[in-house]
């Protein structure tokens, strides 16, 4: 593998001699005595460093470091400044350059650990900017808009583990991408030309989660006519995310542990063991911990899964991405419904950047494709947004001890019945916003419509 290559520029020929010995090691170095001879060899040579001092004849190393910027790949610029000049280091950074050593303290070890903090600072900013444009174009935009510090950390994560084998376990309250961050994990490892199964563990049953993960064999059990390939068979060499992992019974979890441990398995109703090499995304917005200590989660497969945990920042604790994330949804709806909607007025922003958005990313969608929909001018007005908005008054979940009085003594499965016919009744229908009512996820609500019988509603 070569070196990265490093150019030292100074006037004095001992600093140049003693930072080449000290750094060659490490580097492919060369070397220039001042700004016309340095910039020569940037415009033949593609450096990933340039260290200079700042005084060199004719032209200083600011104007060399703002010329080798202007390059189409340019490379990191690094400044070597008198001792006491601090000031105009820190103003040579605004102007451009990466970072900047006093030469009064010129320690070879913090020449290296400069050097290093730089080039990662800079790999870490293209690989960020990368992944944004890999999820856009392939996903769309969502969660992952924004400058936010908390969002800042997940991409470098995300960035860090993707091209790995690791089990991920990512975790966040509904809504705040998680779907997202698994697509680009695949997307940007080395198995993103395999295929990525997506399973929702919540929208299943036991008995056919456990098909549709590993398979079954012709008559394994009534309805199973013919065999049926799992989605770890249908993976091989990819990735398989197992979305609201919290909700699978312990049978399938001792399946799922045996499958982290060894990548075997057998599909049901057969003895033979089998094995796929793929990779275990899984994500979650429950509490795992209290679930283990609740006795329905095991421990074991909690640690197999919690390997590298990713947390998804709610949408309140980066507010500072609102703006950006909501014109992003304006530009969408407005050219898909075409119409003539550009901006927010001033006080729908506000109220906005005020509500806690408990849905998240995905209930700051809705409220700008319903506001979209309802603006009359060029500008989305407050008058526009969700009366949840404009109130600050976030959907409040049905208590569970809320079925009506003249049911009488119900078990918890009747009252929870009632509780959903009554969302849905008060919702006319759409159960998005009687989800939001009860307080639960729409894939969830979906199985209990299952469960009760009431898909009809």
């Amino acid at each position: 593998m070569s070196k990265p290559m490093l150019l030292i520029v100074d006037d004095e020929k001992p600093t140049r001699d003693g930072l080449r010995a000290a750094l060659e090691e490490k580097y492919d170095v060369y070397v220039a005595e001042d700004a016309a001879t340095a910039f020569d060899l940037l415009e033949k040579e593609h450096f990933a460093v340039v260290l200079t001092d700042f005084r060199l004849p004719n032209e200083d190393g600011m104007k060399l470091i703002q010329r080798a910027k202007a390059l189409s790949r340019p490379p990191v610029c690094i400044l070597m400044t008198a001792y006491g000049s601090e000031d105009l280091a820190v103003q040579a950074m605004k102007d451009g350059a990466d970072d900047y050593i006093p030469k009064g303290r010129l320690q070879i070890d913090e020449v290296e650990m400069r050097i290093n903090r730089a080039l990662r600072h800079r790999d870490l900013e293209s690989e960020n900017t990368e992944l944004k444009k890999v999820v856009d174009s392939r996903f769309g935009m969502e969660s992952l808009i924004g400058e936010s510090r908390v969002l800042r950390e997940v991409l470098e994560t995300v960035q860090q583990v993707a091209p790995s084998k690791t089990t991920v376990l990512i975790l966040g309250e509904s809504g705040t991408g998680k779907e997202l961050i698994a697509k680009a994990l695949h997307q940007l490892s080395p198995r993103s030309k395999q295929p990525l199964m997506i399973v929702h563990c919540a929208a299943l049953p036991p008995a056919l989660l456990e098909s549709e993960l590993f398979g079954h064999e012709r008559g394994a059990f009534t309805g199973a006519h013919e065999r049926r390939v799992g989605r770890f068979e249908q993976a091989q060499g990819g990735t398989v995310f197992l979305d609201e992992i919290g909700e699978i019974d312990q049978n399938i979890q001792v399946k799922l542990l045996r499958f982290l441990g060894e990548r075997t398995f057998e599909r049901v109703g057969s003895n033979r063991t089998l094995m796929a090499d793929v990779r275990i995304i899984a994500a979650t917005n429950k509490d795992l911990g209290a679930l283990v200590r609740a006795g329905t989660f095991r421990e074991d497969l909690f640690y197999r899964l919690n390997v590298v945990p990713i947390k998804m920042p709610p949408l309140r604790d980066r507010k500072e991405d609102v703006p950006l994330i909501a014109h992003a949804f304006l530009k969408e709806f407005a050219r898909e419904n075409d119409k003539p909607v550009v901006d927010f007025t001033v006080d729908a922003m506000e109220a906005m950047l005020k509500y806690s958005w408990p849905g998240n990313v995905r209930e700051l969608r809705s409220a700008i494709e319903r506001a979209v929909l309802l603006c009359r001018g060029d500008r989305v007005t407050e008058r526009d947004l969700p009366e949840t908005i404009r109130l600050q008054q976030p959907p409040t979940p049905l208590p569970a001890d809320a079925a009506p009085a003249e049911q009488g003594s119900l078990t918890l499965k009747e009252a929870e019945r009632q509780l959903i016919i009554r969302a849905l009744k008060e919702a006319n229908g759409n159960r998005t916003q009687a989800a939001l009512k009860l307080g639960m996820s729409r894939r969830t609500l979906h199985r209990k419509l299952h469960t009760y019988q009431l898909e009809e509603m």
